[in-house]
């Protein structure tokens, strides 16, 4: 097993009066894609945000490549880890190759500087973009922006990616695309850590997920071990079926609906 990425220690949140998150202890390791899952105001995105550096915490302590959280500069914690926001709208005249290039900001004068147009060309393939770089963004539709600011957490090249629900504006097609590049990070070694909704997309993607309900852990796991039709059954309040596919064994999570 490797060495964490990401941990936190009993980190709690707490706004305005109400707790978010409550004594959260998490793990992300490189090499895998951990996904973040649970109904609406679990506390995925304030987790997330958490880990990320952007938020907070009341109480708890994060950690990431072994050192504490506030010991890590902003400058070296952009090198470490890119962060996919669900409020990725850029209204500004940009191109789209220009909002990617902004993910190469932390490397200016650095020897990684020479990689940039290299770094954000790929970026841009990987995210199915190329054909758009020189539009301007506040023409694209809702899931080349996505699409796009996807591209841009890429260039940034770091061994930790933070995606706060990547595939919401998107189509099958790049939802399994987008999921797909998260899996080939992963594979080359990074930590992905992903919130999504859609409980199959994250059977198939997950290395392994974390529930979360009411900002607390129901429970932590491969896919296998946490996706159960009981567990997810009670905790989103209403019934389903986790079954296997019959042809590729992948794993179904189905709503259970009433006929008519």
């Amino acid at each position: 097993m490797s060495a964490p990425a990401l941990e936190t220690d009993a980190v709690t949140v707490e706004i305005d009066g109400r707790r978010i998150i409550d004594a959260v202890s998490f793990t992300a390791r490189a090499g895998e894609v951990h996904a973040l899952i649970g109904p609406n105001g679990a506390g995925k995105s304030t987790l997330l945000g958490v880990i990320a550096g952007d938020q907070a915490a009341s109480a708890g302590g994060v950690r990431i490549n072994g050192l504490p959280l506030e010991e890590v500069s902003l400058r070296e914690l952009a090198r470490q880890r890119a962060v996919l926001l669900q409020d990725h709208t850029v209204f500004f005249g940009f191109t789209v190759r220009q909002v990617v290039e902004m993910g190469r900001a932390p490397w200016a004068r650095t020897s990684q500087e020479d990689d940039d147009d290299s770094l954000v060309t790929a970026a841009l393939s990987a995210a199915d973009v190329r054909h758009l770089e020189h539009r301007r963004i506040p023409s694209l539709s809702g899931g080349e922006r996505a699409r796009a600011a996807f591209a841009r957490v890429l260039a940034q090249n770091t061994g930790i990616l933070l995606l706060d629900e990547p595939t919401a504006a998107l189509d099958l097609g790049h939802q399994e695309a987008v999921l797909q590049v998260a899996r080939d990070r992963a594979r080359a070694g990074h930590a992905v850590v992903v919130v999504l909704h859609d409980l199959t997309l994250a059977a198939a993607w997950s290395d392994r997920i974390t529930l979360l309900e009411q900002g607390r852990v129901v429970a932590s796991g491969t896919p296998d071990e946490v996706l159960t039709a009981e567990r997810i059954s009670a905790v989103y309040r209403h019934p389903v079926e986790v079954i296997r596919h019959p042809s590729s064994d992948a794993l179904l999570v189905v709503p259970v609906r009433r006929a008519g």
